[in-house]
């Protein structure tokens, strides 16, 4: 039975793939829990045109990210966090927390996947923080102080 996969199923079909699946599989297992569904002619159309508004989407998505990419080149981002005598923070800092402190200071949205960052912050002090969005780069700086 061939069917087209609405989500990822491991082991067996990524999400929009077209596969043959037994038919007892399918029956019991893809479609009750809507994982797949019956790849009729109907069905092919319909996924051939969401493919195509999903590539849309990522072009714009992408744009809006070189954009903003520019607006926060040079930038400075400051982070309180709790931390001991010597400077080590308690609670690491994660590319969420950078995120969410670069949405509330300039209104600028960018993923965590376009953040490179090796590893947790965990002192306090001053970091540049680089970016890179399809071979663009740019970096701004972080600096995390003591509460």
């Amino acid at each position: 039975m061939r069917v087209i996969f609405l989500q990822d199923v491991p082991r067996v079909g990524k999400r929009h793939d077209i596969k043959e699946v037994n038919d007892g599989y399918a029956l019991n297992f893809l479609l009750p829990r809507r994982l797949a569904v019956l790849a009729t002619s109907k069905a092919m159309i319909e996924l051939e045109i969401r493919q195509k508004e999903v590539i849309i989407e990522r072009e714009v998505q992408e744009s809006l990210l070189l954009k903003n990419l520019e607006e926060i080149k040079g930038k400075t981002i400051t982070i309180k966090a709790k931390a001991d005598e010597k400077g080590h923070l308690f609670a690491q800092i994660h590319k969420k927390q950078i995120i969410d402190s670069m949405r509330s200071e300039y209104h600028a949205e960018i993923s965590e996947e376009f953040i490179v960052l090796e590893k947790p912050i965990k002192e306090v002090g001053e970091f540049e923080i680089p970016i890179s969005i399809k071979g663009k780069k740019s970096s701004f700086k972080l600096i995390v102080e003591k509460i």
